[in-house]
């Protein structure tokens, strides 16, 4: 059977279950995106940035069984996609990167885009490959999506010469996917130990991140059959429900909100699955980890990586948490309801978020305010998308999310500008859902344009932007050592004029007072299938905990001369103005 190379990668990848692809054709790639044309099943979306492309395909693989598909030229796009793509290596989300190549059957050097695209691609996905004749198209992507969705998943890079691509040549039978069947589970000795561990501790406790993200029910389980608290990493936000009365909040250690701080203070057993303990995640490292450590992660590198364990089970969470439920409830009884617990998370949050009522400030909208009334007029299971910034740590302390999957974010990689284009991606995944946004200015001025292709496509997704004019998380983490905050200032922007400018409707915020009726005209006016930018003069004064928290945890690290030479600086500043 002789077919093009287009052709049979518009098969493979029909095959795999993929349900959109995402970029910018060029030279390379006419071809595959003339395949891709008469696909019934794939839908190409042609964006403005192939960065903007590679987060719209990141939140498709975070919200759906549907890997997504970036399909770029070399050199220039895939440079472009490569924010996006490296998103997604460090924060464990799958992808197929499918770029065209210089041709394979030419003796000319200094083609257009020649680069060694496999030596820039090699630090940031999980494995590459080059297609080097037709028979190899169909099961190369076959292994790419495999080793894509296997273990801890990761983008994979396949390189499709043009040549390929063009011409027909022979392929030989055409193989149908066949997923490999799941190994079994194992670790019955460990799980036993880690049973053992928890029955006997006084005070256990839950840290759940992004691994868990299908194991909800699970997690959920264990933690009540525990009675332990529970504190999510920042990707782990909506691995438990925050209206549990067993929720403390976003990490546990310095950085972390009272509630969090205070349930896990006499922790003698942590319980920590799908997360890596890494530095957002454990605000700089201030978190202290009891000696009876259980660390549950399908990744067997990220186990005693940070914090050595007492048992360590590298595993699918959801698959390891049954196993452990199941011998929980074999060795004895569950645990009473500790309301003594309950009583102490909830008045806590209660407690934190009267500090935040307190700091109103006529004019501005009090970040507690906003996120109150998001969360009245919100649906549960609706999407919300952030970004990198200090609205992320706002969301993460004052916005309790209620139901699995329902929030998207960058974390490792920390990508400023992820969430516009996510916000597209995660509506195209649900086009029945409420997508919304909570982006700061600086984030939002990086990919606004491509709210374009929101409205093209008809997507009526909410952009909150927090416009306050600066980088504000840089901002404050410069004004509290350096009593200045040199190059953090934005120039003026009219989101009005970039509404006009993209299609988008536009609603303003100016103050508190404002909040109910923006929020709710910014909902009705998304389901007419129109992207909406509200204007939201956030009042930033007041810092997260999360800040503050890890400034000090990192000055706490600072050698003795330099803890002086820093004190003493701010000091001579705050003096002399």
């Amino acid at each position: 059977m002789k077919k093009s190379g287009a052709w049979l990668a518009t098969y493979a990848l029909e095959q795999i279950g993929a349900r959109f692809t995402f970029g910018i054709p060029g030279v390379h790639t006419t071809e595959l995106y003339d395949e891709l044309n008469n696909s019934k099943q794939i839908t190409p979306v042609l964006v403005t940035h192939e960065g903007g492309g590679a987060f719209m395909a990141d939140a498709i693989s975070r919200l759906s069984d549907s890997i997504w598909v970036l399909t770029v030229v070399p050199a220039a796009g895939l440079t472009h996609a490569s924010s996006g793509i490296g998103e997604a290596f460090l924060d464990g989300v799958p992808m197929l990167v499918i770029c065209g190549g210089p041709r394979t059957d030419s003796d000319y050097r200094f083609q257009l885009h020649q680069m060694d695209l496999h030596k820039f691609m090699s630090g940031l996905t999980k494995a590459t490959f080059k297609v080097t004749s037709h028979e190899e198209v169909v099961p190369t992507l076959f292994e790419a999506y495999a080793i894509a969705i296997g273990g801890e998943p990761g983008p994979v890079f396949v390189e499709l010469p043009v040549n390929i691509l063009l011409y027909t040549g022979e392929a030989g039978d055409l193989p149908r996917y066949a997923p490999a069947p799941p190994e079994p589970p194992g670790f019955e000795t460990e799980i036993l130990r880690a049973a053992g561990l928890l029955r006997n501790a006084k005070h256990p406790g839950l840290f759940v991140g992004w691994g868990t993200r299908d194991a909800f029910d699970q997690v959920k389980a264990v933690a009540e059959w525990l009675q332990a608290p529970v504190a999510t990493t920042l990707q782990g936000l909506s691995a438990f429900p925050g209206n549990h009365p067993l929720h403390a909040g976003f990490g546990f250690g310095a950085s972390a909100v009272p509630a969090a701080r205070n349930a896990f203070k006499d922790c003698d057993c942590l319980l920590a699955v799908g997360t890596r303990f890494s530095e957002i995640a454990t605000g700089s490292y201030g978190i202290e980890v009891p000696e009876n450590l259980i660390h549950i992660d399908i990744n067997p590198d990220a186990i005693d990586a940070n914090y050595p364990s007492k048992v360590g089970i590298p595993g699918d969470a959801g698959v390891v948490l049954g196993q452990l439920l199941k011998a929980l409830e074999e060795g004895g009884p569950r645990r009473a309801v500790n309301a003594p617990l309950h009583a102490q998370i909830q008045g806590d949050k209660a407690a934190y978020r009267q500090s935040w009522y307190k700091s109103d400030t006529p004019d501005r909208v009090n970040p507690v305010r906003f996120f109150d009334q998001l969360r009245r007029q919100t649906p549960d299971d609706e999407i919300i998308v952030i970004d990198d910034g200090n609205h992320t740590f706002l969301a993460a302390e004052l916005m309790p999310i209620h139901a699995p999957k329902s929030v998207i974010l960058p974390t490792d990689f920390n990508c400023m500008g992820y969430a516009v284009p996510a916000a597209i991606g995660a509506k195209l995944a649900h086009p029945g859902r409420l997508v919304q946004t909570i982006v700061g200015d600086g984030a939002f001025l990086m990919t606004c344009m491509e709210i374009l292709t929101a409205t093209s496509h008809q997507l009526g997704v909410i952009y909150y932007v927090f416009h306050d004019g600066e980088l504000s998380q840089i901002a404050q983490a410069q004004e509290i050592p350096y009593n200045r905050k040199p190059c953090t200032a934005l120039g003026p922007v009219n989101l009005e004029g970039v509404a006009l400018a993209t299609g988008a409707a536009f609603v303003n915020m100016p103050d508190n007072a404002s909040i109910e009726d923006a929020v709710r005209q910014a909902i009705e006016l998304s389901r007419g299938g129109r992207p909406v930018i509200v204007n939201v003069k956030i009042d930033y004064s007041k810092r997260t905990a999360f800040t503050e928290g890890a400034v000090k945890t990192n000055f706490k690290r600072f050698p003795l001369n330099q803890k002086v030479r820093t004190v003493a600086r701010a000091l001579t500043r705050r003096v002399t103005g």
